[in-house]
């Protein structure tokens, strides 16, 4: 009876110190934090190919930097959906804590009520709910990763006829990409014209900055825009045509996607309404079955 106790003591304890882990770590990324002004002058000057749009948060959350590159984080897909790897895998901690600690709160749940349980049904409950509910999270986050690359391509199929209408309109190739990120809202034209801001205080051509946020985040067509632009200011090309049937092209490969996607969703409907078909035709058969 002691050693019965002993361990049900046991799993109570560390339920509760990972429940109170995990409401910690919550608490202490929602508490704001004050901005320094050493780091806000840095990210002014960064090299290139880091994402100022992200680092105070990976700052403040450097302590997971070793944990987020033995998980082996997705960094194109999390760079998209403006991420830090710390921040990918404090997600996965925290859900594998609440999935470690909701069969541990069941077992002493059923303690308290009298039920006896076996010592393996909360441990392998625990680990495979701690497992399950981290690629839960994993896969919510590839999920939205292609949500966002979905939009933000529909989004550069807009920005290349921005473009070509603000080449038409004689402005410069800088200024056309810069006026055409101005002109709508969203978060992919604010991420267009924070790399366009970059290159202009580094000193950068506004096409290689575009070059390597594409890069960065997996997007082909955006480093498609900062190619074409790139003939306009160094050979003085007139590529507002070229702008304008790269995204004609664009449209044509979304629409063939979306067409793809589609169908594939109808195959699969096909299954169950062929095991309704089934489940009909046994209803039909039983009673001639039943008589024989």
């Amino acid at each position: 009876m002691i050693t019965y106790l002993n361990w049900q003591l046991g799993i109570a304890v560390g339920g509760g110190a990972a429940v109170g882990l995990g409401l910690f770590l919550v608490v202490r990324e929602l508490v704001p934090a004050s901005p320094a002004l050493g780091p806000a002058l840095r990210r002014l000057h960064q090299p290139a190919g880091t994402t100022p749009l992200t680092a105070p948060a990976g700052r403040r959350l450097e302590w997971l930097s070793g944990f987020s590159r033995w998980v082996r984080p997705p960094h194109r897909q999390l760079a998209l959906i403006d991420q830090t790897p710390e921040q990918y895998a404090l997600s996965l901690l925290l859900s594998a804590l609440v999935g470690l600690a909701a069969p541990t709160l069941l077992g002493v749940a059923c303690f308290v009520l009298g039920i006896s349980l076996p010592l393996a049904v909360p441990v392998l409950g625990s680990l495979g709910l701690a497992l399950g509910a981290a690629l839960l999270a994993h896969r919510s986050v590839l999920a939205r990763a292609a949500k966002a690359r979905e939009e933000f391509r529909q989004a550069v199929c807009t920005y290349l006829d921005l473009v070509a209408l603000q080449l038409s309109a004689a402005h410069g190739p800088v200024q056309s990409l810069e006026r055409a990120a101005a002109v709508c809202d969203g978060w992919v034209f604010d991420r267009i014209a924070e790399a366009l801001r970059i290159a202009q205080m580094q000193m950068h051509s506004p096409w290689d900055e575009l070059r390597d946020l594409a890069d960065r985040i997996g997007i082909p067509e955006l480093g498609d825009v900062g190619a074409i632009m790139r003939s306009s200011g160094s050979e003085g090309a007139q590529v507002h045509e070229t702008l304008r049937s790269r995204a004609d092209s664009l449209r044509d490969q979304i629409r063939t996607d979306n067409l793809a996607r589609a169908e594939g969703v109808t195959s699969r409907l096909d299954i169950p309404g062929a095991l309704l078909v089934f489940v009909l035709l046994g209803f039909v058969v039983y009673p001639f079955i039943a008589r024989m």
